[in-house]
C-alpha cells in the first residue's frame, strides 16, 4: 500500500552546518561527565538549607582553626614578706649554729650532751612537720616519732660499732607502727594511703639527725659536721636574706623564693667551708672541704625549697593552711635533716 503523500512532501532538508543545540550522544558511548563536583545527600544534610546573605557591615564566617581560643587565667605572684625572711634567715642561723657548738662538745666516752641537743632538734622537727603536713592521726605520728627518735639516739650512742643498720631497723620498724596504727582507728582508716608520705617524711627525718651522733664518734666526723652543717646554715640564712632584698628570678608565682637566693646560698656555704678546711688539719682541705660543704649547702637549700613549693601546693589543693610558726620553721629543719646524711657519706666517700 503505497502513501497518500509524497516521498518529498513536508521533509525539512539538511543543514548544511552542525546543529544549534546540544549534540546527541553517540550511539554506544555514555553521556559525557558533569564537570562540577558531585554533591551527596549527607552534604546536603549537612549545610542545612540554603545559605543566607551576609549583611552589609555583617562579618564573614570564621574557620574553626581563626576561632581564638580562651585565654589562660594569670595567677597573681605571691608577695614576698621581708619580715618573714629575716625571721627564717634568723632561725636557720641560731638552729645551725647550736648544732655545730653541740657537735663540738661531743667526745669519746662523752656523747649524750650533743645527744640531748640531737634529741631536742627531733622533737622540734616532728612537731613543726606534724603540724604542717597534718597526717590523719597528728598524735600517733608524733608520739611514735618521738619515741623513734630516743631509740635512735640511744642505739647511736650505746652500740658498739658506729654505723647505720641500727638506725635504718629503727626507721623502718617506726613506719610500720605508724601506719598499723592509723589502720586500727577506723576514722584514719580511709586517709591512711595519703598519709604514707607525710610519715615516711617525719620517721626519716627523725633518724636523718641521728646519723650526727655516728658521724661524731667516727674519725674526723666532727671536723666533717662543723663544716657541713656551717656551709648548710650559711647557704639557708644567705638563700633567705636574699630573697628579703631581692626576690628574683622567681622560681614560680605561687612560692614566694627567687633563683638568686638559691644560687647565692649555695655558692656563700661553699667559700666558707673552704675556708674552714684551711684551717683544719688533715685529712681536711680547703679543696676537700669546699666539696663537702658544696654537697651540703645545695642539699639544704634544695630542700628549703621543696618545703615552699609543698605549701603552695597544699594552699592551692584548698587546704586551710596550718599554725603559722610550724609553717615557716619548716624549711630550715628539713634542711638541716637532709644535710646530716649527706654529711655522712661525703665523710665515708670522701675523707
Amino acid at each position: 500500500m503505497f502513501p497518500s503523500t509524497s516521498p518529498d512532501a513536508g521533509r525539512e532538508s539538511w543543514p548544511d552546518g552542525p546543529r544549534s543545540g546540544p549534540a546527541a550522544p553517540t550511539r554506544g558511548h555514555p553521556p559525557a561527565p558533569r564537570t562540577g563536583p558531585a554533591v551527596t545527600d549527607a552534604e546536603r544534610r549537612e549545610r542545612g538549607g540554603p545559605r543566607r546573605a551576609r549583611r552589609a557591615g555583617e562579618p564573614a564566617r570564621r574557620s574553626e582553626d581563626e576561632i581564638d581560643e580562651p585565654e589562660e587565667e594569670v595567677v597573681p605572684a605571691v608577695e614576698v614578706r621581708r619580715s618573714l625572711a629575716l625571721t627564717i634567715a634568723g632561725f636557720a642561723a641560731l638552729l645551725g649554729l647550736g648544732l655545730v657548738l653541740g657537735a663540738q662538745t661531743s667526745g669519746p666516752g662523752h656523747r649524750l650532751p650533743f645527744a640531748f641537743i640531737i634529741f631536742g632538734v627531733q622533737l622540734l622537727f616532728v612537731l613543726a612537720w606534724a603540724m604542717a603536713m597534718r597526717p590523719p592521726a597528728p598524735l600517733l605520728v608524733g608520739g611514735i616519732s618521738a619515741a623513734v627518735a630516743a631509740a635512735v639516739d640511744i642505739a647511736a650512742v650505746q652500740t658498739d660499732v658506729a654505723g647505720l643498720a641500727p638506725l635504718g631497723f629503727l626507721a623502718v620498724g617506726g613506719f610500720l607502727a605508724a601506719v598499723l596504727g592509723q589502720l586500727v582507728r577506723r576514722v584514719d582508716r580511709v586517709r591512711v594511703t595519703d598519709s604514707l608520705g607525710a610519715t615516711l617524711l617525719i620517721v626519716v627525718g627523725v633518724v636523718a639527725f641521728g646519723t650526727l651522733i655516728v658521724l661524731s664518734r667516727i674519725p674526723a666526723g666532727t671536723q666533717a659536721i662543723t663544716v657541713c652543717l656551717t656551709a648548710s646554715g650559711v647557704a639557708l640564712t644567705v638563700a633567705r636574706l636574699t630573697d628579703a632584698v631581692l626576690p628574683w628570678p622567681r622560681l614560680a608565682p605561687q612560692v614566694p623564693r627567687g633563683a638568686a637566693g638559691v644560687v647565692a646560698g649555695a655558692m656563700a656555704g661553699t667559700l666558707v667551708s673552704a675556708v674552714l678546711g684551711s684551717y683544719l688539719v688533715t685529712p681536711f682541705t680547703p679543696t676537700r672541704a669546699a666539696v663537702l660543704g658544696l654537697v651540703a649547702a645545695v642539699t639544704a637549700v634544695l630542700s628549703d625549697l621543696a618545703v615552699g613549693y609543698a605549701e603552695a601546693g597544699r594552699l592551692m589543693a584548698g587546704e586551710l593552711p596550718t599554725m603559722w610558726v610550724a609553717r615557716h620553721m619548716q624549711g630550715p629543719l628539713g634542711g638541716f635533716a637532709l644535710a646530716a646524711p649527706a654529711a655522712y657519706a661525703m665523710c665515708m666517700l670522701f675523707l
